[in-house]
């Protein structure tokens, strides 16, 4: 009976293809598995290093197979990809896997927890009927607008326009009437998906740490706290605000560094959520009636406004690395800006 020490697995819907190799390197095991095969399949085996992509269903395989006693690392697919020879077959794909799982510079993704992944499903929930109410929103106001009816910019405005529906032709009050019945049931699931995600903030002591943090609010926490892998995975503030994206995108070439905008790799989420928590200190720095001399009031007097809200999101990142390093919460220093 040959010995795996290491196994790649490319996942699929019902097909899962693995492929293992000895402690020397050598190809020992290329198999094709149905969804129902996989579990048994490594059911009182020796244990391994078992190597994913952090994809669909990679945290479920991940903690099943953790309960066996192996060791499940995930990885991002854009870091697996280079290690794929020729071709994209499934063999391919779980032998890349397997190569890439060994290297000492590979940055994996940690498990997640069954409490971290149903947080997760509250955000995407709430975000994916954010977007819905957007949606029919735009539509209403278009179909409106075809009888000469206008209203404001914003979401709340568009509720205004129903008393408006009397003086629609008959025909066009139905169809009318029945989407500004769905926007107001989908503002109704957000209002209760919120709440839920409000009842996991009260519950996790991370979550309300940073939330102690100027402009990091409660979606933005609960997010990173489910989110947001073991700090000591990064060797700095930097590194972390690079992984969501937020420091400069480099191309540089013979000895001559270039810097762009930001690279926007990462959780575009968490960093859509940093974004407008800047944004939000930005506009209350704006009606203050108070002048300031700090970090932001000098930004803000010689940078456009979206570049200081992407530096300040930057710096948010970076204290939130701070807190979850140390384990402490915010303690604001008089006339400083977070760091």
């Amino acid at each position: 009976m040959f010995e795996v020490s290491t196994v790649g697995v490319d996942l699929a819907k019902n097909v899962i293809q693995v492929h293992g190799v000895d402690t020397d390197g050598k190809s020992v095991l290329r198999r094709q598995l149905r969804r129902n095969q996989f579990l048994s399949f490594f059911e009182g085996r020796p244990s391994c290093l078992i190597g994913m992509e952090a994809c669909s269903g990679a945290h479920h395989w991940g903690r099943r197979l953790q309960e066996m006693g192996h060791e499940v690392r995930l990885m991002p697919p854009s870091y697996v990809k280079p290690y794929v020879k020729r071709g994209k077959t499934d063999a391919a794909d779980a032998e890349a896997i397997c190569e890439a799982v060994t290297r000492p510079s590979m940055r994996f993704v940690p498990v997640k927890s069954e409490a971290d992944s149903a947080a997760l499903v509250l955000h995407r929930a709430r975000d994916f009927l954010v977007g819905q109410v957007t949606q029919t929103g735009n539509a209403i106001r278009a179909h409106m607008a075809e009888f000469g009816i206008v209203t404001a910019k914003g979401s709340t405005r568009v509720a205004d326009l129903a008393e408006e529906l009397d003086t629609l032709p008959e025909a066009a009050r139905l169809p009318l009437r029945a989407l500004f019945d769905q926007l107001a049931a989908t503002q109704a699931r957000i209002d209760q998906l919120t709440g839920e995600i409000e009842e996991v903030h009260r519950q996790n002591d991370v979550s309300r740490r940073l939330a102690s943090i100027p402009g990091v609010g409660v979606l933005t926490a609960t997010a990173i706290a489910a989110t947001t892998p073991d700090v000591g995975n990064f060797s700095s503030a930097r590194d972390y605000a690079a992984w969501l994206g937020l420091t400069p995108k480099q191309h540089s070439t013979g000895g001559k560094p270039r810097s762009g905008g930001i690279s926007k790799m990462g959780n575009r989420y968490i960093r859509r959520l940093l974004y407008l928590g800047a944004m939000a200190q930005i506009m209350v720095r704006r009606r203050s009636r108070h002048p300031e001399t700090d970090w932001l009031a000098r930004k803000l007097a010689t940078k456009e406004t979206r570049v200081v809200a992407i530096a300040l999101a930057n710096r948010m990142a970076r204290t939130i690395y701070a807190l979850l390093r140390d384990g402490t919460s915010y303690r604001p220093r008089v006339g400083v800006m977070p760091a």
